[in-house]
């Protein structure tokens, strides 16, 4: 399996952004002209929350910059728990993901294909392209970045997978 199906499946299983607010813009009360234009961000500092609808249940989701449901640059983290699947998917624009921390197993296809899929170690990075096709799973609890444009969405291959319709 190639790295770039791979990459475009970790980018579908994150992509639903939908519902996410931003995070990223300073205030404009920002003390001094350099504070307007840094954010750091260090692991006790990060805001996390309920993943959007339109991913499984049981992620975590913390925008760090941008706003991944406008147009623009955003980057996000994602802890996904043990055991978590994110069934076949695509994105309609490129997805980018690094891994943090745990392994993403990610795999390429129309089908959940667990034996076919990539295990992507810490430090790990891929990226696929619009409409790739692809799923992800996890063994371990996993953190990973997506650093791409918006807006950002995940249409999944069977309807009957798609988290929000299963909400109804």
């Amino acid at each position: 399996m190639s790295r770039h199906l791979i990459t475009a499946m970790l980018l579908v299983a994150l992509g639903g952004c939908q519902g996410m607010s931003s995070k990223s813009e300073p205030s404009a009360s920002a003390s001094s002209s350099s504070e307007a234009h840094h954010k750091l961000f260090t692991p006790d500092a990060i805001k996390w929350e309920a993943g959007p609808a339109s991913l499984p249940p049981g992620a975590q989701t913390a925008v760090l910059e941008g706003d991944p449901t406008k147009p623009g640059f955003f980057v996000m983290r994602a802890r996904l728990p043990a055991n978590y699947r994110i069934p076949p998917h695509w994105h309609p624009r490129w997805e980018r993901v690094t891994v943090i921390s745990g392994t993403l197993y990610l795999g390429a296809g129309e089908r959940f294909d667990e034996p076919a899929a990539r295990a992507m170690a810490p430090g790990s990075y891929s990226a696929m392209s619009p409409g790739m096709r692809h799923f992800a799973f996890t063994r371990e609890p996993t953190e990973i970045q997506l650093a791409t444009n918006g807006p950002w969405g995940i249409h999944y291959l069977n309807p009957n997978d798609d988290p929000r319709r299963q909400a109804r």
